[in-house]
């Protein structure tokens, strides 16, 4: 396995202040960073892959959509701007010296029209991403597509929905980002849930019930290590919160300190993903 941390932990916003914690960072011991990647044409690609050969550190990065970018929009010409923001997102992560870039890049987070999904919204969802292969070949990129819990998207809530996906788009570079805080939510068994995606798990993030420290809520963590072994899996277990204040932590609703600081999420959690993984 390799351990990672989100850096929205510490901040909304990567810049600068962010570099600074990478050396604590590899000290308290994680292999790697992701990083937040929303605007290619804004992102320090060149400095934050010096400084994370600096510090012996790979970088992961994680993207959504913006207003105006919609795999699944009726309109063509907004799936158009969201196809190439896809591809934007993975040349410039690729210069930053990423391999992996995932999220719930099908439509913007909060995004709820009051239905279910449309035939023609996963038609238009499996194209976009096959349009992605090009630049994921290119760049040695794997794009990793997260669901999220119901009261974040209508589009993808599962683990068997992201796999059928992922089967109908067919390519091996594009799979499932998977997230625990959002399968608590979803999944009657996170084992099960593991166990159907398989082979299109490409990237976990390790979250508790209430993006606190791992370990120490309801999650199944029981179920999910045994499946990971089952399914051959030894990638990325990332640990993803958000700090207690401004506005990412109001888009995620959090109001109120989780634990007694954001960054004891990240540095006692890897203790608890190392304990079940490395036993």
């Amino acid at each position: 396995m390799k351990y990672g941390v989100n850096t929205f932990i510490w901040s909304e916003e990567f810049g600068p202040a962010t570099l600074e914690l990478l050396p604590r960072i590899k000290e308290a011991g994680f292999d790697g960073v992701q990083v937040p990647l929303f605007r290619p044409a804004e992102f320090p690609a060149a400095e934050v892959r010096k400084g994370f050969a600096e510090n012996d550190l790979e970088c992961s990065v994680c993207a959504i959509f913006l207003d105006g970018q919609s795999l699944i929009s009726e309109d063509a010409s907004m799936r158009k701007v969201a196809r190439q923001h896809i591809q934007d997102t993975i040349a410039v992560a690729a210069e930053a010296g990423a391999n992996f870039v995932g999220g719930p890049l099908y439509c913007p987070v909060g995004y709820l029209p009051g239905r279910r999904r449309t035939e023609d919204e996963w038609k238009w969802a499996i194209e976009g991403y096959q349009s992605a292969g090009p630049a994921l070949a290119a760049n040695g990129m794997t794009l990793g597509i997260e669901p999220l819990n119901r009261f974040e998207t209508y589009f993808l809530n599962t683990a068997a929905d992201a796999a059928a996906l992922c089967d109908a788009v067919g390519n091996p570079s594009i799979g499932v980002l998977f997230d625990t805080f959002h399968g608590n939510i979803e999944e009657k068994d996170l084992g099960d849930a593991f166990r159907t995606m398989g082979r299109h798990l490409k990237h976990v993030h390790s979250c508790e019930n209430d993006r606190g420290i791992p370990g120490s809520g309801h999650v199944q963590w029981d179920r999910m290590f045994p499946a990971l072994r089952d399914i051959g899996y030894d990638g990325w277990l990332t640990i993803e919160s958000f700090g207690f204040v401004g506005k990412l932590s109001a888009a995620v609703c959090i109001w109120r300190d989780i634990e007694k600081s954001p960054e004891s999420i990240a540095f006692e959690g890897i203790g608890f993903l190392k304990s079940r993984t490395q036993a």
